[in-house]
């Protein structure tokens, strides 16, 4: 499996035009506040002063986890495919706000216990692949989840995911019953925090259910206490679509693509993809905290500054979505807003 070659930016002329740029249009300095630093990242990612997002991509990775018939969820397994199909009916949250901000819905299927009907894709709908690598995981409660070659498959069907889509913005999301826990092991084992501060309620465990999520995750982690380095965590505690996630990522980020990475899952990817090339950071816009505790630890590890703060713990993309406006007008007010010259505006004043 060939990891891509991910340089830093590090462009420093276009920074400094950049922000020049910023800071002469007809505004107080640092008025748009966080905004203009959006502003700078898409267009230090896209290598221009008049950033345009185009034919921005959801991707939607499905998976089933073995871990889930430890009770480490309120909502079965089948839950899973079900989602699934109510994403390609255009019924769930992330299809609405797709289809509300025009971002075209790709549903991969990476491994779904049950496997999905392949459909024809009508356009303007959102689209179904196929990537399987198996009806869902292993329980990592008693050994890996995956073996070495599935997760590497995995990652390369991500990569090829990304190869095959338009545009310049890849926009991540999941759907997985059991995916906060394998979240919670992967940022435990590679970030170094205590298991039970990563760990929450997920679907809406109550405190009961919580405390028996923690324990089957102990349980996991000891069950594979050898797996210490990036690739063999995630082979051992993660899932199908968390690492096709990480070749998603890996592969956007090589072809600087705006990666806007969704909730605690999507963002395990990413920590899994920034340990194997950590330039992944420069490209990703974070688009939301989520209500999953874990979260937080792991945005202070990624050194992610999310966007919103809605108390959000759905997944499925929406967060991403809800944020898309906000990167949208970032790169509308680089572009289109006067500076003080071509406006006539004397700005000496302002500070």
């Amino acid at each position: 499996m060939l990891i891509p070659e991910i340089e830093p930016m590090g462009d420093q002329a276009l920074s400094e035009r950049l922000r020049k740029r910023i800071d002469g249009k007809t505004k107080p300095l640092g008025a748009l506040g966080r905004l203009e630093t959006l502003a700078h990242r898409i267009g230090s990612i896209l290598g221009s002063e008049e950033p345009v997002l185009s034919q921005p991509q959801m991707l939607v990775c499905a998976g089933d986890h073995g871990l889930a018939a430890k009770g480490v969820s309120a909502y079965p397994s089948d839950v899973t495919w079900q989602m699934v199909e109510n994403f390609l009916a255009g019924g769930a949250a992330v299809s609405v706000l797709a289809r509300q901000h025009g971002l075209a819905l790709t549903v991969a299927d990476c491994g779904v216990a049950r496997e999905i009907p392949p459909r024809a894709h009508q356009a303007g709908a959102p689209r179904l692949v196929s990537c399987r690598v198996a009806a869902g995981t292993q329980d990592a409660s008693v050994g890996p989840a995956m073996t070495m070659a599935q997760c590497e498959q995995a990652i390369e069907n991500g990569k090829q995911l990304v190869r095959d889509m338009p545009g310049n913005a890849l926009l991540l999301g999941e759907m997985g019953i059991g995916n906060t826990s394998v979240a919670s092991l992967l940022l435990a084992r590679l970030g170094g925090i205590p298991l039970a501060d990563c760990t929450g309620a997920g679907t809406g465990l109550d405190a009961a259910g919580v405390a028996r999520k923690l324990q089957v995750l102990e349980t996991a982690l000891r069950a594979n206490s050898d797996a210490r380095r990036p690739l063999h965590a995630l082979a051992a505690l993660g899932g199908f679509e968390v690492a096709t996630l990480t070749g998603a990522v890996l592969q956007a980020a090589a072809e600087r693509r705006v990666v806007v990475v969704d909730g605690f899952i999507t963002s395990a990817a990413v920590l899994v993809a920034s340990m194997l090339q950590p330039a992944v950071l420069e490209r990703c816009v974070f688009a939301h905290r989520s209500g999953e505790p874990g979260h937080t630890h792991m945005l202070r590890l990624l050194n992610g500054d999310a966007l919103l703060d809605l108390g959000l713990r759905l997944g499925e993309g929406s967060g991403a979505a809800l944020a898309w406006p906000l990167l949208e007008s970032a790169c509308a007010f680089l572009r289109e807003m006067a500076s003080f010259e071509s406006a006539g505006v004397d700005g000496s004043h302002l500070s």
